[in-house]
């Protein structure tokens, strides 16, 4: 026991962070977990325990280009639409092929992550060369491109394989994509994809937290990790010593496109019928919010930011008049509590700062 509490001791600051995060959000899945076992969980409540991971994979994902490379998107609901509409896709047409659902689950979660990154290549390499608020307009562009095509996209199964057309004049419908009449209709244009078996857990999103959570953090500390924050800090001084720019910034982008992409196809199986304008631009600026409030850089902050603010207006859905209004009221003074000197010289006595961690990593 003295010899692990001396290895402990032994370890950097930036590491027990790390191992406290995986401690708590295991903690917090063994206690949620064990509430719902023994029925003091709401079906409001266990209905939000999936979105709430989807959105937490979101903030984290959306932290390491915010927080740790410094530039803004608020095209990440565009990513997120591109993993769930894909998710959805293939966990449907594997169902007679894949019985096991967690199998296709998991299936969904790997291809939508691909297909996110694939996308976050594309877009990534001619709009990294933007920075700032020129970033941010392009990159809300495609969020609003992504859910136009997919409002456009006819997509079904038979026993020939996916039948896909776009229907781009309004003159085609689900019959018009050549499908057999026993055929399954996944997606129907702007009625989005109906009819999905729900086959998101609880226990997936936790699984896709920890994976995603070891990926990020696991980036930070890495050789890349630092010439990320490098190129946030002082770009030219970074490029001057070598730092390939559109390396590191693509890694970080497509890497964060591609945990959207998993949270999307968490998200999007957990519901029998999903459109595409749950994923616009208001979605984008609410994983924002969560990353702001829970601090940029600070995974753990994300964690919390996005599970409290989640859960805040169903909380206060009694309230329905002044719902919104109180929202709001908790957002300004959260800003007001994380931007106050003394409770910043409390934290930092906790929580390392980022500038400290760069260098401990």
């Amino acid at each position: 026991m003295k010899k692990l509490i001396g290895k402990i001791k032994g370890l950097k600051k930036t590491t027990k962070v790390d191992f406290a995060t995986y401690g708590g959000v295991i903690l917090a899945f063994l206690i949620v977990s064990a509430l719902g076992r023994f029925g003091f969980l709401n079906r409001s409540i266990s209905g939000m325990l999936v979105p709430i991971c989807a959105y937490i994979v979101m903030a984290v994902s959306l932290n390491l280009v915010v927080g740790i490379l410094g530039e803004l998107s608020l095209g990440h609901a565009g990513f997120m639409s591109v993993g769930a509409f894909t998710g959805v896709i293939v966990a449907q047409s594997l169902q007679a092929s894949v019985p096991s659902a967690p199998l296709r689950l998991a299936l969904a979660i790997v291809v939508g992550a691909m297909f996110a990154a694939v996308a976050g290549v594309i877009v990534g390499i001619p709009v990294l060369r933007l920075r700032g608020d020129y970033l941010a307009i392009v990159t809300l562009a495609f969020g609003e491109i992504i859910k136009e095509l997919i409002n456009c996209l006819l997509v079904g199964y038979d026993s020939k394989g996916l039948h896909i057309a776009f229907n781009l004049d309004g003159s085609l419908t689900i019959n018009d994509i050549g499908m057999a009449p026993d055929g399954m209709a996944i997606i129907k244009g702007a009625q989005g994809a109906t009819g999905t078996a729900t086959i998101a857990s609880f226990t997936a999103g936790f699984i896709l937290i920890m994976l995603t959570l070891v990926i990020v953090l696991n980036l930070v500390r890495s050789r890349a990790g630092r010439a990320i924050m490098a190129l946030r800090d002082n770009r030219i001084a970074a490029e001057s010593v070598g730092v390939n720019v559109t390396k590191y910034k693509l890694m970080a982008f497509v890497t964060s496109a591609a945990l959207a992409g998993a949270a999307g196809a968490l998200y999007g199986l957990n519901y029998s019928g999903l459109t595409a304008s749950k994923f616009g631009f208001d979605t984008s600026i609410l994983v924002l919010v969560y990353v702001v409030l829970g601090g940029l850089g600070n995974m753990w902050g994300s964690i919390i930011a996005a599970t409290v603010l989640y859960i805040l207006p169903e909380a206060l859905r009694e309230f329905r008049d002044y719902r919104m209004l109180v929202y709001a009221i908790v957002l300004i003074l959260v800003m007001l509590a994380t931007n106050n000197d003394q409770l910043k010289g409390l934290l930092g006595r906790i929580i390392p700062k980022r500038k400290g961690a760069a260098d401990n990593g």
